[in-house]
């Protein structure tokens, strides 16, 4: 299971807004075949295994982190698949969650005479798929804030000199993310200050689309990620100057309007419209105000806070803006925290 953990990562990135699902056949501690599943649209991890071992699929064990789908989508059930190659059992990490199948792949493997288990290693297979889990059930993208910050939770000095607070080795971590992460979301504010790109430079990486919340339409024509491989959306209010909207429509980005609330763009409304367009997950990466709105509002999944062992004092930028916080009972209760060292940094991870 494990390795089929692994084999379903190197997808990461790409299925959207499918699941990653890796497979391996075996008999005993043999190894037959493995796969997983490379992109939408292409064949699921089960069938790419199936197809390598051929007729030594059967009377052998698949293991897999997800239950095996039994509808047709863009492919025809892999429960049908694996029951003609003869399977004998299939070990599943999880139930899938798409209501489409959610238990009736599994139903359909043990009414063919396959000996079914689930739930091997079900914690890791579940948080591997996270993302997926909570748009297939609920078609909203699970979000991430990700922030670099000093010891006493800055993102910059007075002077709003930013780079760099973190380290190489946190600097490369988060382009990996950036590669696994289907958008990548940033407010006016940190476009204006930092001119960022917004691009993932890791070998073999991948550009994940490229959001810009910008209520006023004030980002200057002459950003680059405006500019940089890949989609850019830039979403504004509905009385955004025409002009403007032209001018980045011709940089080669796409403007989205919603109705403003309180001068700021919803985030709510913004990620209904992603969700409809197969955006399973998104990663805030700033600033303060950005990430305090999509705090108050409540649609933060999960947090990735690099912290580097740095102080810049009181005078410096606060890494999120003002909640409204009063008492401390009212305050954001972070579950399932973990701490890991990411070269001289630490990396603090949690869900809301």
């Amino acid at each position: 299971m494990r390795m089929a953990l692994s084999l379903a990562l190197q997808g990461a990135g790409r299925t959207s807004p499918n699941p990653m699902v890796g497979a391996v056949l075996a008999r005993g501690r043999k190894v037959i075949a493995t796969g997983y599943h490379q992109r939408a649209g292409g064949d699921h991890a089960e069938i790419v295994a199936l197809k390598r071992a051929g007729a030594r699929a059967k009377g052998a064990t698949l293991y897999l982190n997800l239950e095996p789908c039994s509808h047709f989508g863009r492919t025809p059930p892999c429960a049908d698949a694996v029951i003609r190659a003869g399977v004998k059992r299939v070990v599943a990490g999880m139930a899938d969650p798409n209501p489409l199948v959610s238990g009736m792949g599994i139903r359909k493997l043990r009414q063919a005479g396959i000996q079914v288990d689930v739930g091997l290693l079900s914690e890791e297979c579940r948080r591997l798929n996270e993302a997926f889990c909570k748009y297939i059930t609920r078609r909203s993208p699970f979000v991430i804030l990700k922030i670099a910050a000093s010891l006493d939770g800055k993102i910059a000095t007075s002077t709003g000199d930013s780079r760099w607070i973190t380290g190489e080795a946190a600097r490369r971590y988060v382009h990996g993310l950036r590669n696994q992460v289907d958008a990548v979301l940033v407010g006016a504010g940190t476009v204006i200050a930092d001119d960022p790109q917004l691009t993932c430079r890791i070998p073999g990486g991948r550009n994940p689309l490229r959001v810009v919340v910008d209520g006023r339409l004030s980002i200057p024509t002459t950003a680059r990620l405006l500019r940089e491989p890949g989609r850019t959306v830039v979403v504004t209010g509905p009385r955004a100057p025409l002009r403007k909207v032209r001018a980045i429509e011709r940089c080669g980005a796409e403007v989205w309007r919603f109705p403003l609330r309180d001068g700021a763009v919803p985030f709510a409304s913004l990620l209904r419209e992603l969700g409809k367009k197969g955006i399973v997950s998104v990663m805030i990466e700033g600033g303060a105000v950005t990430a305090a709105l999509a705090l108050r509002e409540k649609v933060v999944d999960k947090l990735c806070f690099f912290y580097a062992p740095k102080i810049i004092g009181g005078d410096g930028l606060d890494m999120i803006g003002p909640l409204g916080v009063r008492k401390m009972s009212h305050s954001r209760q972070i579950n399932r925290i973990e701490v890991a060292r990411v070269g001289k940094d630490f990396l603090v991870t949690g869900y809301l």
